[in-house]
């Protein structure tokens, strides 16, 4: 795909998400709600965030909810996609409680890596498509209205005999939000602990983010870290980090 190919897909999301199918009239009868986040880094991180496209990058993520049922797409592309993820998030919120909830969720998932190839002794580089299916379960507490705790389990397992084959990634999150830094600025935290398996490899790390908003504005500014404690995974970084702008939207969809 070209970078202009690319800008129009990116465009062209971003004009769906803010179309008028997603109006908000004066009704109770909400049936679903559309929300999202669009932004730009300069080093897309994975859902897991030891792994990196170590490239700037754009970051969508969008969430088509009716009552306990969500479709998610969760995409990262750099700017030419010769490399990043697409992953088709489906959950389900088993329990749906004030200060309790068990969500499960499962999806396909495509990562785009540069590889090598020889053909007729020519050496040249290209864009290879793996191909994963992955579920989760996501156990979580609301403390306070501003501090809530959760786990994450994930599994991905591959659909292709090359690369990576069983995924196992333990998540213990806290969640600091909305700390008011002034009357319209606001503060999140979230601090994770995460222990990953793959393909026998393992690691354990800490990761954090951490975003700034205004309360009257869609936009908000958002850094993460990721520090290795001990790893043997192959081209495993001790640190990385990145910064991000980010553009929030949420629209309900309703019916007369």
């Amino acid at each position: 795909m070209k970078y202009l190919q690319f800008v129009f897909l990116l465009f062209s999301l971003t004009f769906m998400a803010l179309s008028g199918v997603s109006q908000t009239p004066d009704s109770t009868q909400t049936t679903s709600t559309f929300s999202g986040t669009v932004g730009i880094t300069n080093n897309g991180f994975s859902i897991i965030p030891t792994f990196s496209l170590n490239h700037p990058a754009a970051i969508m993520n969008f969430s088509w909810r009716k009552k306990r049922v969500s479709f998610e797409p969760d995409i990262r592309l750099v700017p030419d996609a010769s490399k990043g993820g697409l992953i088709f998030w489906v959950r389900y919120r088993l329990i749906e409680q004030k200060k309790f909830s068990l969500r499960v969720g499962a999806h396909p998932a495509f990562t785009l890596i540069r590889s090598s190839v020889t053909d007729k002794g020519n050496t040249k580089e290209i864009t290879e498509m793996l191909r994963f299916l992955a579920f989760e379960v996501v156990p979580s507490y609301q403390i306070t209205p501003h501090v809530g705790v959760s786990a994450m389990y994930l599994q991905g397992n591959a659909l292709q005999i090359h690369g990576p084959q069983l995924t196992r990634v333990l998540f213990l999150n806290t969640a600091f939000t909305d700390i008011s830094l002034s009357k319209n600025l606001y503060l999140n935290i979230f601090p994770t602990v995460f222990f990953l398996n793959t393909d026998g490899y393992k690691g354990s790390y800490f990761t954090a983010t951490v975003a700034v908003g205004h309360k009257k504005s869609p936009l908000s500014l958002q850094s993460t870290i990721n520090q290795t404690f001990n790893s043997n995974v192959p081209d495993n970084q001790n640190f990385m980090w990145n910064i991000a702008l980010n553009y929030h939207f949420k629209r309900k969809v309703t019916r007369n």
